[in-house]
C-alpha cells in the first residue's frame, strides 16, 4: 500500500470494502501469506478485514470442550498452543513473535482455568479464542509487511439479542464500532463472536464469520463485501456432487438468500440478512471469491438486471422431518375468520421457520433437530401430529414459482422420484419438491441437467462500428431470435477506437448504435482489460471488426483471460511467426477459441473447408486463387477500352478500393491472406516466405496519396502493354496467389500478376468475386473450388455471424473445471 493510497484525513476513514477470510484461507503459514498478498493488492487503509479462526482451530476448541479426562485436556491444550506457536514463529519476525507469544501463554492459562472450573459459564468465551488468535496474528503480520493495523475484538462493539435469533442492535453496535476504528490503521476484526445486552459472549453459529462481515458492512455503510473462501464462487449445484455445476456469476439478493436457506454449501441465509434490509439506505454488493486463486472472478450478489435474473440452480437438503397435522390445515375461510387452526399454523411458521409449508395440505418441513421442540410445542397446544422423515430438492431462481415453464420442467424432471408434495416458497424464488427418500446423487444430477442445460450465458463485445460493424449489429436481433445456439448470448459491449459502452446487464440490440452514441465513454486498453478480467459471464466473445493492428495486439491478453475472439482483422493471423505461434499456444492453453473466417474471402467458407480437410485426414498440396475483391473487379473490368488509371479512379469513387488504392495494388493484402490460409492448412510460413509483386512502380510508392492520384496515369502504359501481350495469346491478366508443396515438402508461395488462358477457372469471374482452388491427396485431378463474393457489407457481416454461431455451438459442450480446496 503506497503513501498515496493512505487516507489523508479522518473523512477518508469510511469503509468502502469489507474483506472476510475463512478458516481454510488462513489454515497455515502459506495460506496466510497468500491472504497478505490479497490484502496488498485489493485493500485500502479505509477497508476492513474480518477473519475466521485459523484452519480447524474452532473444531479443536469444540473437541476440547468435550474432553472429560484431565490428561486428555492437557494434551489437547498443549497441541493447540503448539499449532499457534508454529504459525507465529513461521510468519513473524523476532520482535513481533516476542509480543504475541506471552499473550498466547496467558490465553492458554485462562483456557485451562475455565475448562477446569466453569466450563458451562464460559463455553462461548472458550470458543472465541480461535478468532482472537487469528485476528491478532494477521494484524501483527500486516504491521510488519503492509501497513499499520490493529486487531479488534467484535465483542467490544457488536451486540445481538441472543444466539438463537442473532438480531443486531444496529444503533448501539454502530456507535460502539466507530470508537474502535483507529485512523491510519487497517482494522482486522474477529468474526463469529459478539455479545448480548448483558455483556455475555455469544457466537453467531458455524460459518458465522460470513454473517459478521455483512453485519460490519451494514454498520459502516460499505459498498462491497468479499468473502474470500476456498471455492471460486457460488455454483448451480454443489460441485462436489454435481461435476457439471456451473458458476453463477451474479445472483440477485433474494435468490442468494433463498439458496442459503435451502442448503447451498457456501452461502448461508444469515449472511445476507444485513444486505437485504430494506430499512438501510445504502446498497451493498456481496462477492464470493477464492483466496487460492484470487485472479479468477467469483460470484457477485446484489441488485442486477434481467440477465442475472435468468439464472437457475438446484439445491437439496436431507435429514428433514415433515410434520403433518389436521390442525395445520387452514383454508381461506379459516384465515379470514381468524380461526385457531389458521393462527396455529401461522404461529408454527413464526416459531420454527420451516424449510417449506403448505396450509392447505396441513404440513411443515423442518430440520430433524427441531423435531423434539416442535413435538413439545404442539403437545402444549393439545395437537396431534404425524412425523415423516423426508428430504427436499429445489429449483431456485428469480420468481421461478411464477414461471409456468420452469415449474413444468421441474415437475417432469422429478417424475421417477414421485415427490410427496410440490410447493412454492413464499418469496416465489424457489419451487420445492418434498421427497419420501433422501435425495440421491443420481437424482440431483438428473434434475440439475434438466433445469440448467440451456442456461449458459455468453457475453458479446463488438469492436469496430464502421460499415461492416453496423451491418453486423443490424442483423443481430433477428439472429438472436431464430438461432437456437445464440439463445443465451447477450450484447454487453460496444467499442470504437476511442469510446466504449459496457453494460453487464446487457445492451438492447435493437437500439445498440443509438445507445452507443448517447452513453459511450472514453476508455483505454487498461480499463478495457480490467473489465474483461472480471466479466460476469460463463464465456465472453470479442468480435474484432476493426482494421487496427493495435487492437490485434490485445489478442494475447484476451486469450490469457480465456476470452474467445472472432476476427475479421487480418493483423494477428498474419503476424510474425513467433507472435502467431504464441497466440495459438496461449489460446489452446486457456481453452480460448479463435475464428477468423472473414479474414479471407469475406463470408466464403474457405477457412472451414481447409480446416475440415485437415481434421479429416487429408493433406493439402496446393492453394491458389484470386483473393482480392478489388483486384478481381479491376482486372475483370479492364479490357483496354478505358485507361487503367480511369478505371482505378472510378473504383475509388465507388468505394471498391481502399482510400489509398496503392494498398490494393501493392499485393500486401493478398500476401497476408495467402499466409493466413497457409497457416490454416498447417504450414509454418512468414510473410517473407511469400514473394509479392507490387503493381505500383517504385517511383510512385513513397509519395503522398494526393501526389499519387495526380500521377496515377503513369500506370497506364504498364497495364496496357501487359494486356496487349496477353490478348496476343488469347489470354488475360489476373492477380493470383499461389502456394505449392512439392514431393519433398518444399513450399513455393507467391502473389503476382499472371497471364492466364481465357479457359482458366480464374479467368471468368463476376467482378469482385474471389475464387479459391485447393489441391490435396483427395482432390488431385479435380481440385476443390470455392467461388463467390469476396467483399461486401452483407457477405462480410454474414460471415461474422457464421463464426458467431459456430463458436456458440462449440461452447455449448464446453465444461469448466471447478476448483475446490474443500468446502467447509
Amino acid at each position: 500500500m503506497t503513501e498515496s493510497q493512505r487516507p489523508q484525513n479522518k473523512l477518508a476513514k469510511h469503509a468502502v470494502n469489507v474483506h472476510k477470510f475463512g478458516g481454510s484461507s488462513l489454515a497455515n503459514a502459506q495460506c496466510i501469506e497468500r491472504v497478505v498478498d490479497i490484502i496488498r493488492q485489493n485493500c485500502q487503509l479505509n477497508d476492513i478485514v474480518v477473519v475466521s479462526a485459523n484452519g480447524k482451530t474452532t473444531d479443536s476448541l469444540f473437541a476440547i470442550l468435550a474432553q472429560t479426562e484431565s490428561s486428555d485436556l492437557t494434551a489437547a491444550l498443549s497441541e493447540l498452543e503448539q499449532q499457534q506457536l508454529l504459525l507465529i514463529n513461521a510468519l513473524l519476525n523476532e520482535k513481533s513473535s516476542k509480543q504475541l507469544t506471552p499473550l498466547l501463554s496467558t490465553d492458554i492459562v485462562q483456557l485451562r482455568t475455565w475448562l477446569s472450573n466453569d466450563i458451562i459459564q464460559h463455553r462461548n468465551d472458550i470458543l472465541a479464542y480461535g478468532e482472537l488468535w487469528s485476528a491478532r496474528l494477521l494484524s501483527a503480520l500486516l504491521n510488519e509487511k503492509i501497513c499499520p493495523s490493529n486487531s479488534v475484538d467484535a465483542r467490544d462493539f457488536l451486540v445481538i439479542d441472543n444466539e438463537q435469533n442473532c438480531v443486531v442492535d444496529h444503533a448501539l453496535s454502530s456507535a460502539q464500532f466507530k470508537t474502535r476504528l483507529q485512523f491510519g490503521k487497517l482494522a482486522v476484526i474477529t468474526g463469529y463472536i459478539s455479545r448480548d445486552s448483558r455483556g455475555k459472549t455469544c457466537t453467531l453459529g458455524r460459518n458465522g464469520s460470513d454473517y459478521s462481515a455483512t453485519i460490519v458492512a451494514s454498520l459502516v455503510g460499505a459498498n462491497n463485501v468479499t468473502l474470500w473462501t476456498d471455492v471460486d464462487g457460488i455454483y448451480s449445484a454443489d460441485p462436489r456432487v454435481v461435476p457439471n455445476a456451473r458458476k453463477l456469476h451474479r445472483l440477485p439478493n433474494g435468490v442468494a438468500k433463498e439458496l442459503g436457506r435451502l442448503g447451498n454449501p457456501v452461502l448461508h441465509a444469515k449472511t445476507l440478512m444485513p444486505l437485504v434490509n430494506e430499512n438501510l439506505s445504502h446498497h451493498c454488493h456481496l462477492h464470493v471469491a477464492s483466496s487460492f486463486d484470487s485472479q479468477v472472478a467469483g460470484t457477485e450478489i446484489g441488485t442486477f438486471g434481467n440477465i442475472a435474473k435468468q439464472e437457475l440452480s438446484v439445491t437439496y437438503l436431507n435429514d428433514l422431518i415433515l410434520a403433518k397435522s389436521a390442525s395445520f390445515i387452514a383454508d381461506l375461510a379459516d384465515d379470514v375468520a381468524g380461526s385457531s387452526r389458521a393462527s396455529l399454523f401461522k404461529k408454527a411458521l413464526v416459531e420454527f421457520s420451516p424449510i417449506c409449508s403448505d396450509g392447505e395440505q396441513g404440513f411443515i418441513v423442518i430440520n430433524q433437530y427441531q423435531q423434539k421442540a416442535l413435538s413439545q410445542w404442539l403437545a402444549s397446544h393439545d395437537v396431534e401430529v404425524t412425523f415423516i422423515p423426508t428430504a427436499i430438492i429445489a429449483t431456485v431462481g428469480h420468481n421461478v414459482a411464477q414461471r409456468g415453464d420452469i415449474k413444468a420442467r421441474f415437475k417432469r424432471s422429478l417424475k421417477s422420484a414421485q415427490p410427496l408434495f410440490l410447493v412454492s416458497s413464499k418469496n416465489n424464488h424457489s419451487v420445492i419438491a418434498v421427497l419420501a427418500e433422501p435425495c440421491s446423487t443420481e437424482l440431483l444430477n438428473k434434475v440439475h441437467h434438466d433445469m440448467t442445460k440451456d442456461s449458459r450465458h455468453i457475453g458479446l463485445v463488438i469492436a469496430g462500428l464502421g460499415n461492416i460493424g453496423e451491418r453486423f449489429l443490424e442483423l443481430l436481433p433477428a439472429q438472436l431470435n431464430r438461432i437456437y445456439a445464440l439463445e443465451n448470448t447477450h450484447l454487453v459491449g460496444l467499442l470504437s477506437s476511442k469510446k466504449a459502452l459496457i453494460n453487464n446487464d446487457g445492451i438492447d440490440v435493437n437500439q445498440a448504435l443509438s445507445l452507443f452514441k448517447q452513453e459511450a465513454k472514453p476508455y483505454n486498453n487498461d480499463e478495457l482489460l480490467a473489465w474483461l478480467s472480471n466479466h460476469p459471464y460463463d464465456e465472453l466473445i470479442v468480435v474484432d471488426i476493426t482494421p487496427s493492428e493495435d487492437f490485434s495486439l490485445l489478442y494475447q491478453d484476451f486469450f490469457t483471460r480465456g476470452i474467445h475472439v472472432i476476427g475479421a482483422n487480418k493483423w494477428a493471423a498474419s503476424s510474425g511467426t513467433e507472435h502467431y505461434n504464441t497466440l495459438v499456444n496461449t489460446a489452446d492453453k486457456n481453452n480460448s477459441l479463435w475464428l477468423g473466417n472473414t479474414t479471407v474471402g469475406a463470408g466464403l467458407p474457405i477457412n472451414y473447408a481447409i480446416a475440415d480437410l485437415n481434421n479429416s485426414g487429408d493433406t493439402i498440396t496446393a492453394i491458389a486463387g484470386i483473393f482480392s475483391g478489388t483486384l478481381s473487379w479491376l482486372f475483370e473490368t479492364y479490357d483496354g477500352s478505358t485507361a487503367f488509371s480511369t478505371l482505378l479512379i472510378n473504383a475509388l469513387n465507388q468505394g471498391i478500393t481502399e482510400p489509398d488504392p496503392r494498398e490494393d495494388l501493392s499485393g500486401r493484402d493478398v500476401q497476408r491472406k495467402l499466409l493466413i490460409l497457409a497457416r490454416m492448412a498447417g504450414f509454418e510460413l512468414s510473410l517473407d516466405d511469400i514473394d509479392c509483386t507490387n503493381l505500383v512502380p517504385e517511383n510512385l510508392q513513397n509519395i503522398s496519396r494526393e501526389e499519387f492520384l495526380a500521377r496515377v496515369n503513369e500506370l497506364d502504359d504498364y497495364f496496357a502493354n501487359a494486356l496487349t501481350d496477353a490478348n496476343k495469346k488469347a489470354s488475360c491478366i489476373r492477380y493470383v496467389a499461389r502456394l505449392n508443396v512439392d514431393e519433398t515438402g518444399n513450399i513455393q508461395a507467391k502473389v503476382s500478376l499472371e497471364v492466364l488462358p481465357q479457359t482458366d477457372a480464374f479467368a471468368n469471374l463476376t467482378p469482385c468475386d474471389n475464387i479459391f482452388q485447393i489441391s490435396s491427396h483427395w482432390y488431385q485431378e479435380n481440385p476443390l473450388i470455392i467461388r463467390g463474393p469476396g467483399a461486401g457489407r452483407d457477405v462480410t457481416a454474414g460471415g461474422l455471424h457464421s463464426d458467431l454461431v459456430n463458436i456458440c455451438q462449440q461452447l455449448t459442450h464446453k465444461q469448466h473445471l471447478v476448483k475446490i480446496k474443500g468446502i467447509n
